[in-house]
């Protein structure tokens, strides 16, 4: 394949050996895939509503490897080639620039995926390292595009050249979008703090209202991104589940947030009447998506319990009695958010609660340890359909997964959606 067809054109540059036109083809391909990826992470909702934020999150770390893959096969191809001539070309003192583009894109791309993959092992926070994300991929985009437009080689019409610089040009724009379009229209819409409430768990709800606009709608368990304080431009934004009942919305909306870190550290702390943000709702972990289904599993660890308990206040708002079965399980009883209040939605509901407790009191009748195979096998409903919903920890999730596939239920009957964007 001659490197994206000469970029759609009928004049052929003149033939060289097969590995380096195949390095040049590789490099058009991983550059056009980096394009892709301010695509996936702009927010669309009409992209991210038939699979779900996590599989297109998780699309788009796998097809930025691959990307990545593709981008540094094209310099060793090179240096297969002709180890001289690249040798030369990277003298950035003596020898035309696009050699020192190539190099600043690989450079950036390079810091790019090493931050996302090992940020945790690094210990790079959320916030610093979102915005490091956003401008090591905008650099290597434009670099690369340089890179490509000085070269010259498939570029050596002005038509074709100012093909790559507008489609390039509408990569980065869909950073703006998010960075500044989408920030406008939310700084029209801001939410005011009513309450915050401590939860078990170490879990806290806040409770906000729009103001001087009708609200969002959304279904039980999905998510919207919140931003705390004055300005919706802030880095400090992060996603987080609906806890309310969807038929509470649009006056109120609530999340409950656990006190894990820096930005949910600060969630007790805010005042009624200080501003909130939100982009949303996102997210296809709903029951309202399988109207059809005569019954539905929720299979909560920790915090995970969030969405899980708007889908309960939802379906006793709306007189649900579809049968339900609520798996949940924690450290101990103290440490089940919400405990007391799905206890109590029991008689508005056809539900049945099973508790799972890694370290629970001696006299403790129920499930002991994690969610597993065992104790799904004892509770799940062997007829019927029946949609099957999963949050809480990764391993968690993987695991109960896992075991739902041995135990017979089909792949397209449960649903998780992972905030690990990382």
């Amino acid at each position: 394949m001659r490197p994206l067809r000469a970029t759609f054109t009928p004049v052929a540059p003149v033939r060289r050996e097969f590995a380096r036109e195949l390095s040049v083809a590789l490099g058009f391909i991983g550059l056009a895939m980096m394009g892709l990826q301010f695509v996936l992470t702009a927010r669309f909702k009409w992209l991210k509503s038939p699979y779900g934020s996590d599989v297109v999150y998780s699309f788009h770390r796998q097809i930025s490897l691959i990307a990545f893959a593709f981008i540094l096969a094209h310099p060793i191809l090179l240096a297969l080639v002709d180890w001289p001539a690249v040798r030369i070309r990277f003298d950035f003192i003596n020898h035309p620039t696009y050699p020192r583009f190539g190099f600043f894109a690989l450079l950036a791309l390079t810091s790019l995926i090493l931050t996302s993959v090992f940020r945790q092992g690094l210990r790079l926070g959320y916030d610093g390292w979102r915005r490091a994300h956003a401008v090591l991929g905008s650099l290597a985009v434009i670099f690369g595009v340089i890179h490509v437009v000085e070269i010259g080689h498939y570029l050596d019409h002005p038509w074709k050249r100012s093909f790559w610089l507008a489609y390039s040009s509408m990569w980065l724009g869909l950073t703006l979008w998010v960075r500044l379009v989408k920030p406008c229209w939310e700084l029209r819409t801001p939410y005011a703090v009513e309450q915050v409430r401590p939860e078990r768990g170490s879990a806290y709800t806040l409770r906000i209202a729009p103001i001087n606009h009708p609200g969002i709608r959304f279904q039980p368990g999905q998510f919207a991104w919140i931003t705390l304080g004055d300005s919706p431009f802030s880095d400090r934004e992060h996603p987080f589940s609906f806890s309310s009942s969807a038929e509470e919305a649009p006056r109120h909306l609530e999340f409950t947030i656990k006190d894990l870190g820096d930005f949910t550290r600060r969630i007790k702390d805010l005042k009624p009447g200080q501003k909130a943000y939100l982009d949303g709702p996102f997210g296809a972990l709903s029951a309202d998506r399988h109207p059809g289904a005569e019954g539905f599993v929720f299979i909560a660890g920790g915090i995970g319990i969030t969405p899980m308990m708007s889908h309960l206040r939802t379906f006793a708002d709306r007189g649900d009695r579809r049968p339900l079965l609520l798996i949940y399980g924690g450290l101990n009883l103290e440490s089940l958010t919400f405990r007391e209040e799905i206890d109590a939605l029991i008689p508005r509901l056809n539900l049945k609660v099973v508790y799972v407790l890694a370290n629970p009191p001696p006299d403790w009748p129920g499930e002991r340890g994690f969610i597993s195979g065992e104790s799904l096998g004892r509770h799940i409903p062997r007829d019927g359909q029946h949609e099957y919903f999963i949050c809480g920890p990764q391993p968690m999730m993987d695991a109960v997964e896992r075991s739902l596939h041995r135990l017979g239920v089909p792949f397209g009957d449960f649903h998780s959606e992972r905030f690990n964007l990382v």
